[in-house]
């Protein structure tokens, strides 16, 4: 099994950044079309991602610095409901909150997807998370995107570093902040 790693800053405070991650209208705020959750260790995280049924539970619940769920996809063989885990850790610094994600027990053949699935989404949370709207959500994986879609330049830019604007306005230090920073769009390692 494998985890993935990755942190961003948030022009908000914890307190402000944790309801994105524990309300239905925070969360599809900056990921995926639908969400019913309920933020209660053993409780309830149902998220649809761009037609992908993301179904857990939530397993540790710390207002407002930790929310732990559990991560998997409905009818998938490979990433069962709830058969990894991912963790965000809130940490209040001069100006806002650093996330740090940790995505573990993966399989290695899904850290590709994942690595894409959070590059795409935290950049949306940062902005979402400071007040700002983090616009129509257009993310596919890339098991659902042909290969001319991979490469498109505006996403290979985006990964060597260059964040939207709304991005830079988001975080305390006005840069990306780590998110798609040039050699560190997140971290994997197999354990």
């Amino acid at each position: 099994m494998a985890e993935f790693r990755d942190s961003i800053e948030i022009g908000a405070p914890p307190e402000a950044v944790f309801e994105y991650l524990t309300t239905d209208g925070g969360m599809t705020a900056w990921m995926g079309q639908h969400a019913d959750l309920d933020p209660v260790p053993g409780g309830r995280f149902s998220v649809n991602i761009a037609g992908h049924p993301v179904r857990g539970e939530y397993l540790r619940v710390e207002r407002p610095h930790l929310v732990v769920v559990s991560w998997g996809f409905a009818g998938s063989e490979v990433l069962a409901p709830g058969a990894s885990r991912v963790e965000f850790r809130l940490t209040a610094i001069d100006g806002g909150t650093r996330v740090d994600l940790r995505h573990w027990d993966l399989p290695e053949t899904q850290v590709p997807g994942h690595a894409d699935g959070w590059a795409n989404f935290l950049p949306r949370l940062a902005i979402a998370g400071a007040g700002g709207d983090a616009g129509p959500e257009s993310w596919q994986p890339l098991s659902d995107r042909d290969e001319r879609a991979t490469t498109h330049p505006y996403r290979n830019k985006q990964r060597r570093g260059t964040c939207p604007t709304a991005l830079r306005s988001a975080t305390p230090t006005g840069s990306c902040a780590g998110t798609t920073a040039p050699g560190r769009a997140g971290t994997s390692r197999a354990r």
